[in-house]
């Protein structure tokens, strides 16, 4: 007998043939997430199993943070051949609980000599015969006494949820612009919980933004790398481009023109990391610069596509998700990006392609991003 973690999967049972590529690498993935604690990944049965670790709360909050996880939660292997030895462990397990309580058995193995409604009634029957302060609620139990017949026999009682989606990497890479605000890790976790593999690029304006908040965005892509097994961050300098700017275009258009070069570095930067795609926080008609109309202006400049997972959201919701995945209060923290910095007070929200082109003409704008590029930092996370 030994106590373990079960870890299920999820939307990998639809996957058909191609489901063998999908839980190779979502045991890596698993494997890189428990390394830290010791942690042995094995897969048997439709389970993964995690033993050997270390610190048992320390691993299960890892393990929550790997997309492809449906859930998890702390188990107690033993043989399958005594089942009078399953009751007492059962009856141990729930020993302390109080209130209402089921039984719950699954068994994959179809040769076992008891079928699942005996296991829940002789189970249950022991349970109550140990614990007489405790009663049956099959419909709405306080706590359910799960055992599953596989190789060996499994009990648990708590189960604790996991991110779902699909495993980093499974469905390509894509580049996220991430700004110090709430928006844009929202949305690189979104992507990322689809399988796809991220990079992220910051723009930095030295002197007007400083060194905290730098470190506000260092922070920002390490709770986001968490999810995503590890990623890069490109800090691309941008105080030239925007005095440039700044000084030479129209004022109402600073800020379409700044996300302009944003979307060309970041493409230079995909190009470089062999990412497929850009990744926004952008959500329709939340500022002047994400209306539609500005947004057809943006996504000129580029030749990738650009996901934005929070097109449809509204701030209640995208405030809510940052709170679940612990970036909330570093994007709270009091420190500018580049974007606030140079905000004009009457940006343009209705913008037209040919007066953008115009207020750009009188900008080297080869120039300018080559010299950007040439000032990356590289941050492996």
């Amino acid at each position: 007998m030994r106590q373990l973690l079960m870890v299920r999967y999820g939307e990998i049972y639809l996957k058909g043939q191609n489901r063998p590529f999908f839980l190779n690498l979502l045991r890596q993935r698993l494997k890189k997430a428990v390394l830290p604690y010791g942690g042995v990944v094995t897969l048997s049965d439709g389970r993964y199993y995690v033993t050997n670790y270390s610190d048992e709360h320390a691993t299960i909050q890892a393990i929550q943070k790997v997309f492809g996880v449906h859930s998890l939660c702390i188990a107690v292997e033993m043989s399958k051949e005594s089942f009078e030895d399953i009751q007492n462990t059962a009856a141990d397990m729930i020993d302390g609980y109080n209130g209402t309580f089921k039984v719950q058995s699954r068994r994959s193995d179809k040769r076992y000599s008891l079928t699942s409604p005996e296991i829940n009634r002789e189970i249950g029957a022991y349970i109550l015969n140990r614990h007489p302060h405790l009663s049956v609620d099959v419909h709405n139990p306080d706590h359910v006494m799960s055992v599953e017949i596989r190789d060996h026999a499994y009990l648990y009682i708590k189960i604790l949820s996991g991110p779902g989606g699909m495993p980093v990497g499974s469905n390509g890479k894509a580049t996220l612009l991430l700004s110090a605000g709430i928006d844009s890790p929202v949305a690189g976790y979104l992507i990322a919980k689809r399988g796809v593999e991220l990079s992220a690029v910051h723009f930095f304006s030295y002197p007007y933004t400083g060194e905290r908040s730098k470190d506000k965005v260092i922070q920002l892509a390490s709770k986001l790398s968490a999810y995503c097994c590890g990623m890069k961050l490109y800090i691309i300098p941008f105080t030239e481009i925007q005095m440039e700017i700044y000084q030479k275009s129209f004022s109402d258009h600073t800020t379409l023109i700044m996300r302009r070069f944003m979307m060309r570095l970041a493409e230079r930067i995909a190009l470089l990391d062999g990412a497929q795609a850009l990744i926004t926080g952008e959500s329709i008609g939340q500022v002047a610069s994400q209306t539609m109309e500005a947004i057809v202006c943006t996504d000129a400049v580029v030749n990738k596509p650009v996901f934005r997972p929070l097109i449809g959201f509204d701030k209640v919701d995208i405030i809510r998700l940052a709170e679940e995945i612990d970036t909330y209060e570093t994007s709270c923290l009091p420190y500018e990006d580049c974007c606030t910095v140079f905000t004009p007070k009457h940006p343009v929200t209705r913008p037209k392609i040919e007066r953008v082109l115009k207020a750009e003409a009188p900008l080297d704008i080869d120039a300018l991003i080559d010299r950007a590029i040439k000032g990356v930092e590289v941050i492996e996370l």
